[in-house]
C-alpha cells in the first residue's frame, strides 16, 4: 500500500514518505557505524575507541533528540487514538532503553563491551522505527482531524538547526613511548576497518556507508565490500564530501568488489 493510499491529504502523504526516509537514513548511518566498530574492535583498539566515541556522539546528536521531539509532538497526538495508546506507552519505554544503551556504549571500558552495546542499540532502534513507520505514522496520516505534515513541522522546529556545523568527533590521543617521539612512525600501520554492505538491507546501504565514513578521521581509511561496482554511491560520496576521499580498487568483481576509501 502506498503512502498516497493511506494518507488523508496529499501533504500528509508527502510528510509520511519524508519521515520514513529520515528514519531509514538514521538507521543506515547507525548500522554503518556499528559495522565499523565491530571490525575495528577485532583489529585496532585505538580505532575502535574513536569509532565508539563517534557512535555515541552520533546518537547524542541524531537519535536521542529526535526521540525526545517525537515524545513531545507526535506521541501525544497518537495517544488520543484507542488503537495506538498502548503502542505509544511501549515506544516511550523503548526510548528509555535506547538512552540507557547509549550511556552504556559511552561508558564501555572494553571494545567487546562496546560492540555488544552497539549491536543491541542497532537492533532495538531498527525494531523501534519499524513500529513507528508501519503503525504510528500511517495512523496519524489517515486520521482526518490530524495534520501529520503540521506535526512533523513542529517536530523539526524542536530539533537543532540543520545549519549548525557538525562538531568534529573525538580523536583519541596517541600515547607517547619512553625514549620515542610519540609519532607512531615505528608502528605498523593500523588495520583498516571493513564495512561489508552485502548483509545490509538494500534501502539502508548508501546511508550505512555515509555514516561509516563520518567515523573515518583525516589520514584514516575504510575498506568497503560490495556486491557490484558502487559507482552511484561513489558519486554520492563525492557530492557530499568533494575531494575528501580517495578511492582505490582492491578487488574488481565479478561477485565481490573491495574498495579502499582513504580520508585525505
Amino acid at each position: 500500500m502506498s503512502a498516497l493510499t493511506v494518507a488523508s491529504a496529499p501533504e500528509d502523504a508527502l510528510a509520511l514518505e519524508a519521515a520514513e526516509a529520515h528514519q531509514a537514513r538514521t538507521a543506515g548511518e547507525l548500522a554503518g557505524r556499528v559495522a565499523l566498530l565491530t571490525t575495528a574492535a577485532g583489529t585496532d583498539p585505538s580505532a575502535a575507541e574513536r569509532v565508539r566515541a563517534g557512535l555515541a556522539a552520533f546518537c547524542d546528536r541524531e537519535v536521542l533528540p529526535y526521540a525526545a521531539a517525537k515524545e513531545a509532538v507526535l506521541y501525544p497526538a497518537a495517544r488520543t487514538m484507542p488503537d495506538a495508546r498502548l503502542l505509544i506507552v511501549s515506544l516511550v519505554a523503548e526510548h528509555r532503553c535506547l538512552a540507557a544503551l547509549v550511556d552504556a556504549l559511552r561508558e564501555a571500558e572494553a571494545p567487546a563491551d562496546a560492540v555488544a552495546d552497539a549491536r543491541a542499540l542497532q537492533v532495538l532502534f531498527e525494531e523501534h522505527i519499524a513500529k513507528e513507520n508501519g503503525l504510528v505514522l500511517p495512523l496519524l496520516a489517515m486520521a482526518p482531524g490530524v495534520s501529520l505534515a503540521a506535526l512533523l513541522t513542529r517536530l523539526h522546529d524542536r530539533l537543532p538547526s540543520v545549519e549548525t556545523p557538525r562538531q568534529p568527533e573525538p580523536e583519541p590521543e596517541t600515547p607517547k613511548k619512553a625514549g620515542g617521539c610519540g609519532c607512531g612512525g615505528a608502528r605498523k600501520e593500523a588495520a583498516i576497518p571493513e564495512l561489508d554492505v552485502r548483509a545490509v538491507p538494500h534501502p539502508l546501504r548508501h546511508a550505512s556507508v555515509l555514516g561509516a565514513l563520518d567515523a573515518v578521521p583525516a589520514g584514516g581509511a575504510m575498506v568497503l565490500v560490495a556486491p557490484h561496482d558502487p559507482l552511484p554511491l561513489l558519486a554520492q560520496i563525492e557530492d557530499r564530501h568533494p575531494g575528501v576521499f580517495a578511492v582505490e580498487y582492491l578487488e574488481r568483481g565479478p561477485e565481490t568488489w573491495r574498495l579502499r576509501l582513504g580520508h585525505r
